[in-house]
C-alpha cells in the first residue's frame, strides 16, 4: 500500500507485515514515512547534549539533559526518586472539552523531570554523574545508551566493558580504545568490526587475532602487520617504534585508511542473523530494515534496541519487552505505543518516563499506578470511557500509533541523536515542525595551550596538562583532559586527542556508516544486495556468500 507522508511528502510503502503488525496494536496505519517516523522518535532522545543547572528542590549543582532556560522544573536523582513530592500532585483532570494534546502538554510543562535518563534495569550508577540513558555504570564519564560497565570514558552503546574509552557500540570487552563494533575482546585500538580478538592495533573486519596490526579481513592469525606475517620479535619491534606518538600514529592511520579500500568490504556487519536487514544485527530473527540491535526477533525500523520481541519503530533500550511501537527508552514493557520512558509497564499510551505501571495515558512521572489519565487515578470504568475518546480524537487527527509529538519535546533536534543519523539543517528541522536549541553549553576562545606545542609521545606529557584548556583542530570547541583519562593514555599509551569529545565521537558515525540503505549490487557476482555503503561510494562491497568464499 502506498502512501505519502504527511510530514515530508514523500511517498511510502506500508506492507503486509507493517500492516498485520498495527491491526494487532489496534491502531490507524502511519500517516508519516519511516524517516520521518524515525525523526520523531530522535526529538525524544537527546544523549550527548549536558548541561550545568541546580536541582530545583535541593538546589544541589548538577548535570541535565535540559537546558536551564527552558521553562521545567529538573530534580537531582536523589530528590527524583524520594518521598519529596508526588507526581501525582500535578495530576490534571481530563477535560473532554480540550484536545488531549494540549492537556498532555500542559502536564509535561509543570511535572518535575529528572536530570539525566536512568534505566534502573541494570543498577544503579555509582560516581558516574556525567552519563545519560545509562544503567549499571561505575566510575565512568561521558557514556551514553550504555548498562553494565566499569572505567569507562567518551563511549555510546556500551554492554559489558571496562576500562575502556572512546568506544562505540562494544559488548563484553575491555581496555579497548577509539573502535567501533568491538565484541568480546580486549586491547583493541583504531579498529571496526572485531571479534574475538587481544591486543591488536588498526583492524577492520577481523576475527580472533592476536598481536596484529593494520590487518583487514583476516582470521586466525598472529603477529601480522598490514596483513604480513612477521616473527613475534620482529612485530614488537614495529610496534614499539610507533605506539604513544601522535605523529607516527596519525600516518599509521592515514595508510590504515587506503589500505582498506584494496580490500572487499561485506554488505553488512550481520552475526549470527536470520531473515533479517539492517546492520550491526547481532543473533537476531526476522529483524528488518534496523541497526545496533542485539537478540531480537520479529521487529521492524529499531534502533540501538536490545532484546526485544514483536515491535516496530524503537529506539534504545528494549530489553525483555514486546509490542512496543513508536517508543524510545523503553524496556521490560508490554504493549506501549508512542512513550519516552517505561519500564516494567503494560498498556502504556503517549507517557513519559513511567514504571511498573499498568493502563496509563498522558502520564508523566509515575510510579506503581493503574488506570491513570495525566497523572489522575480513576476507575477502571471511568478509566476506559476516556480511554475510547481520547483513542477516537486520535484516530480522527491520523496520530494514533504515532509517537508523542515532536511540538512537545523538550529538546532541539540538533540536541538529539537525530542530527547523528538523519542530520537535518536547522531551516529543515523547522520545516518539519521540529524545535532547534541555539543556546547549547560550550566554551569557545578560552585555550590556554597551543596543541602544537603538546609533546609528540604521551610519556613526555605531565600532569601539569590537567591545568590546561585544549581547542579541538577541528570545530574550535575547548575541552580539557580528566584525571582519569590522562592516567588512562598513560597506561594504555595513548597519544593526546587533538579533537573534543564531540568531534571524535562524530568522527566514529561516519565510519560506522549512515542509519540508510540502499540496492546495489555485488562486485563479484552482481547479485542483488541491501546495504548502508551508497551505490556511488568507493569501496569494494561483496555479498555475504562471495565475502565468505573469498575471505573465511
Amino acid at each position: 500500500m502506498k502512501n505519502i507522508c504527511t510530514r515530508c511528502n514523500t511517498d511510502f510503502v506500508i506492507d503486509d507485515w507493517d500492516q498485520s503488525f498495527y491491526l494487532k496494536m489496534k491502531v490507524s496505519n502511519p500517516t508519516e514515512c519511516p524517516d520521518c517516523r524515525f525523526m520523531c522518535r530522535a526529538m525524544w532522545r537527546n544523549e550527548t547534549t549536558l548541561y550545568s543547572r541546580t536541582c530545583n528542590l535541593c538546589q544541589k549543582n548538577i548535570i541535565s539533559m535540559y537546558n536551564p532556560k527552558l521553562p521545567y522544573i529538573v530534580y537531582c536523582h536523589g530528590c527524583f526518586y524520594s518521598e519529596k513530592w508526588d507526581p501525582a500532585s500535578f495530576a490534571i483532570d481530563y477535560d473532554f472539552d480540550k484536545s488531549f494534546f494540549s492537556q498532555l502538554q500542559e502536564l509535561l510543562l509543570k511535572t518535575p523531570k529528572i536530570s539525566t535518563y536512568l534505566t534502573r534495569g541494570d543498577g544503579d550508577n555509582v560516581n558516574s554523574e556525567y552519563v545519560n540513558m545509562a544503567s549499571g555504570c561505575k566510575n565512568s564519564y561521558l557514556v551514553f545508551n550504555t548498562s553494565l560497565v566499569e572505567e569507562c570514558m567518551y563511549s555510546r552503546g556500551l554492554r559489558g566493558v571496562k576500562n575502556s574509552s572512546d568506544l562505540y557500540f562494544a559488548v563484553n570487552t575491555d581496555r579497548s580504545y577509539d573502535s567501533i563494533n568491538v565484541q568480546n575482546s580486549s586491547g583493541i585500538f583504531w579498529s571496526q568490526n572485531v571479534v574475538n580478538c587481544i591486543d591488536s592495533y588498526f583492524i577492520f573486519n577481523g576475527s580472533n587475532l592476536i598481536n596484529c596490526f593494520g590487518c583487514v579481513n583476516l582470521r586466525n592469525k598472529s603477529y601480522c602487520w598490514f596483513n604480513e606475517q612477521l616473527t613475534k620479535e620482529k612485530y614488537e619491534e614495529r610496534l614499539k617504534n610507533v605506539l604513544g606518538s601522535y605523529k607516527l600514529l596519525s600516518i599509521e592511520k592515514e595508510k590504515f585508511e587506503e589500505f582498506k579500500k584494496k580490500f572487499p568490504h561485506r554488505e553488512s556487519n550481520n552475526i549470527k542473523t536470520i531473515d533479517s536487514t539492517g546492520d550491526y544485527l547481532s543473533e537476531c530473527k526476522s529483524v528488518k530494515d534496523s541497526f545496533e540491535i542485539t537478540k531480537s526477533e520479529d521487529c521492524r525500523y529499531l534502533f540501538a534496541s536490545k532484546e526485544i520481541k514483536d515491535s516496530l519503530g524503537t529506539i534504545g533500550y528494549g530489553a525483555k519487552a514486546e509490542q512496543l511501537l513508536e517508543c524510545v527508552a523503553t524496556g521490560h514493557s508490554s504493549h506501549v505505543i508512542g512513550t519516552y520512558g517505561a519500564e516494567g509497564c503494560q498498556n502504556i499510551l503517549l507517557s513519559c518516563y513511567v514504571g511498573n505501571c499498568q493502563n496509563c495515558i498522558g502520564c508523566d512521572a509515575i510510579r506503581n499506578k493503574k488506570y491513570c489519565i495525566l497523572n489522575k487515578q480513576y476507575s477502571k470504568e471511568e478509566y476506559e470511557k476516556i480511554q475510547s475518546h481520547i483513542i477516537q480524537e486520535l484516530t480522527d487527527l491520523g496520530v494514533y500509533g504515532l509517537m508523542l509529538p515532536p511540538e512537545l519535546s523538550p529538546f532541539g533536534y540538533n540536541e538529539t541523536i537525530g542530527v547523528d543519523n538523519m542530520p537535518l539543517t536547522k531551516e529543515e528541522a523547522l520545516n518539519r515542525s521540529f524545535k532547534w536549541q541555539d543556546d547549547i553549553q560550550k566554551t569557545i576562545g578560552m585555550g590556554s595551550l597551543n596543541l602544537n606545542d603538546i609533546p609528540d609521545t604521551i610519556f613526555d606529557i605531565s600532569e601539569t596538562i590537567l591545568k590546561e584548556v585544549l581547542t579541538c583542530i577541528d570545530c574550535d570547541r575547548n575541552y580539557k583532559i580528566t584525571e582519569q583519562e590522562f592516567f588512562f593514555y598513560k597506561k594504555m599509551n595513548i597519544p593526546i586527542p587533538r579533537k573534543c569529545f564531540f568531534c571524535r565521537h562524530h568522527d566514529r558515525i561516519l565510519k560506522r556508516g549512515p542509519y540508510k540503505f540502499w540496492n546495489r549490487t555485488c562486485t563479484l557476482c552482481n547479485k542483488d544486495i541491501v546495504t548502508n555503503y551508497a551505490p556511488e561510494r568507493p569501496e569494494i562491497v561483496y555479498c555475504e556468500d562471495c565475502y565468505k568464499k573469498e575471505v573465511l
